[in-house]
């Protein structure tokens, strides 16, 4: 990792620190209106409006208070009795504890988030809501701390656009799916007009502005990692050029095999 991508790095990680601690201490003076995604003024494009009235029933208070997504993967994930998901940069815990009750006892949630202060909140969180069917794991999106073909579902709200190395992110991805498996994130992600110097002029990193991907970015990322049937269906704006989408891929059934071929060329097959 390079010292640019590093120092973005602990800019997020700071300010998502941050963010917990305001929730814990119930001042949330760090981030404004609850979103550390967002202006003061932003509400409705991020956190908690995003989700229902019963969902936000569902869960202790500051679960939803520490909501800074863009997005509700939960509700587009179509999660089903007994998965296992994977949600990256889990934060509070909001949508590992609504993917618990989804996919029920028999079912598992990852969470896993590289912040601290984080991981404490959303342990408490799922303490207070009594679901015992989840794990918080501490690490990296781009080094996902789970074997190969472990999960069926990876969902994730607003977290991909702040990796500095999206790359890795989409290839652990596609790593620990199962075949067969899918993804069902919410991301900010730009339209293809914009030049990476347009977006940064639109909003900070650490804001989940500068570092989102244009949807021909995203949807050749995922394909180069090997998944498929990927689509980008944009749902609401967040800046000129920039809007909360859905993002979606499967893994496919079978994996391409790699052929050898006379003079020790390979070719891709099947």
């Amino acid at each position: 990792m390079t010292p640019d991508a590093e120092a973005l790095r602990e800019d997020v990680r700071a300010r998502y620190a941050a963010a917990a601690t305001a929730v814990v201490d119930e001042a949330r003076a760090s981030c404004g209106s609850g979103s550390c995604c967002a202006e003061p003024t932003m509400d409705a494009v991020f956190g908690q409006s995003l989700y229902e009235d019963d969902q936000r029933g569902e869960l202790p208070g500051a679960a939803v208070l520490a909501s800074l997504g863009c997005g509700n993967p939960t509700a587009v994930a179509e999660l089903h009795e007994g998965e296992t998901v994977l949600d990256l940069g889990s934060g509070g815990g909001i949508d590992v504890l609504l993917s618990a009750r989804r996919v029920g006892p028999a079912g598992v949630v990852y969470g896993l988030d590289m912040t601290d202060e984080m991981l404490a909140l959303a342990r408490h969180n799922q303490a207070e809501a009594g679901v015992a069917n989840v794990h918080f794991l501490k690490g990296h999106i781009e080094a996902i701390p789970l074997p190969a073909d472990s999960v069926e579902v990876v969902i994730s709200n607003c977290v991909i656009n702040l990796s500095p190395d999206k790359a890795a992110v989409l290839a652990e991805i596609a790593r620990v799916l199962k075949p067969g498996g899918r993804v069902g994130v919410s991301d900010v992600v730009s339209e293809d007009r914009l030049t990476t110097a347009e977006r940064a002029e639109r909003g900070g990193w650490a804001g989940c502005i500068a570092g989102a991907l244009s949807v021909s970015e995203y949807t050749a990322g995922l394909e180069g990692a090997g998944l498929v049937d990927v689509e980008v269906t944009f749902t609401h704006e967040v800046a000129d050029g920039l809007h909360g989408a859905i993002v979606k891929a499967r893994k496919p059934e079978t994996a391409r095999r790699v052929l050898p071929l006379a003079g020790g060329v390979s070719a891709g097959c099947c």
